[in-house]
């Protein structure tokens, strides 16, 4: 039933001791697949303006982006940090650009990630990614700018780019899906053909086998052999009471009632990984629409679970602890922790790596 206090909160069945909300699901039949058609012929007349240049709008100097072809998250705020270290440690001075997606204040959840990330970053948060990176050269700070990275790049072509890469969640592969609204691909598949690198994402939550049945339907794609496979793993907590912020190894949840709260674009993965850290300690999650604002019902409502499920530890993403983090910290009533979340690389390290540098080099 859901709440009417807060409709962005179902309740589930006590089985599985979950809440989530319903995602507003993609157009069923064959209207939703005549609809697909229709989406399927703008886009293939959007590319193909941007294939001849229209509209595209090149800047002086080199343009990574990174993006994927489906509606959720893909990992894009890990591997677009691991790529600003990447420059960074080569001695390049990047800065990153977004659409900043239900910002407030002009910073948005992932813009706020990349600050606490890299203090000194120079961010853009706009729609009109072309008008604030000008407006950026323009300033001090960003004349020293050599290379810009473009968080969720691949559909807004209206920047030319050195290097497209494309992240495809190993865990739900758009070989499996369809075109908006019949499904939640952005583009079709064989848009892979224009990226120049793919890298698999959440290998932990796929088999070996599929892992490799992927890859090979990216390279008969025609975007190549996936560059790099790759996993989220947890390595640490930040932990906020009332009297501050520590920081823990996981073990620090040992014994711990805990419950799970998200608002992410792919809640699969956070709930995958607290259910294998936690075993039976998972004493219930929370799932609610990605970016969700957590209002100051919502919060009150989180509360008010944790403590019905008598949890000692609410566990929530960075992401999120950037909405909630705005609540006064006695209103929670336990500790709230986040996993410190580290990309790591099943394979294809160095050659992403090289990708990346080479084509800020050329």
């Amino acid at each position: 039933m859901t709440s009417p206090a807060n409709p962005a909160i179902a309740e589930a069945p006590a089985a599985n001791h979950t809440e989530r909300v319903a995602r507003s699901g993609p157009l069923p039949g064959p209207l939703g697949r005549a609809f697909a058609r229709a989406y399927r012929a703008e886009i293939g007349r959007r590319n193909a303006r941007f294939d001849r240049g229209e509209g595209v709008a090149r800047l002086d100097r080199p343009v990574i982006s990174v993006g994927n072809l489906s509606v959720g998250g893909t990992g894009k705020t890990p591997m677009v940090a691991w790529i600003v270290r990447v420059l960074l440690d080569a001695g390049r001075k990047p800065c990153v650009a977004m659409r900043g997606y239900r910002a407030k204040g002009g910073i948005s959840d992932e813009a706020a990630i990349y600050q606490k990330l890299f203090m000194e970053l120079p961010i853009v948060a706009q729609p009109d990614r072309v008008q604030g990176l000008r407006e950026l050269f323009d300033r001090p700070i960003g004349r020293a700018i050599d290379t810009v990275v473009l968080d969720d790049g691949f559909q807004h072509r209206k920047i030319a780019r050195e290097l497209d890469i494309v992240l495809v969640d190993a865990s739900r592969s758009p070989f499996d899906d369809a075109l908006l609204p019949a499904g939640w691909l952005r583009e079709p598949v064989g848009s892979l053909a224009r990226a120049g690198g793919v890298v698999l994402t959440h290998a932990e939550l796929a088999t070996g086998e599929a892992i490799e049945r992927l890859s090979a339907q990216v390279e008969a794609a025609g975007g190549g052999g996936p560059v790099a496979v790759t996993r989220h793993a947890w390595t640490g907590l930040d932990v906020q009471r009332r009297s501050g912020e520590e920081r823990h190894e996981l073990d620090w949840l040992g014994g711990q009632r805990v419950l799970a709260v998200c608002a992410i674009g792919n809640p699969d993965a956070f709930l995958a990984e607290a259910r294998r850290v936690l075993g039976d300690r998972l004493a219930g999650s929370i799932v609610m629409r990605d970016h969700d604002s957590y209002s100051v019902s919502a919060v009150r409502r989180l509360c008010k679970r944790a403590q019905s499920v008598t949890a000692d530890v609410i566990l929530t993403t960075e992401k999120d602890w950037v909405k909630l983090a705005r609540a006064p910290v006695d209103v929670w009533p336990c500790p709230v922790a986040r996993p410190r979340l580290d990309l790591t690389f099943d394979r294809g390290r160095e050659e992403l790596e090289r990708l990346v540098l080479d084509s800020v080099r050329s």
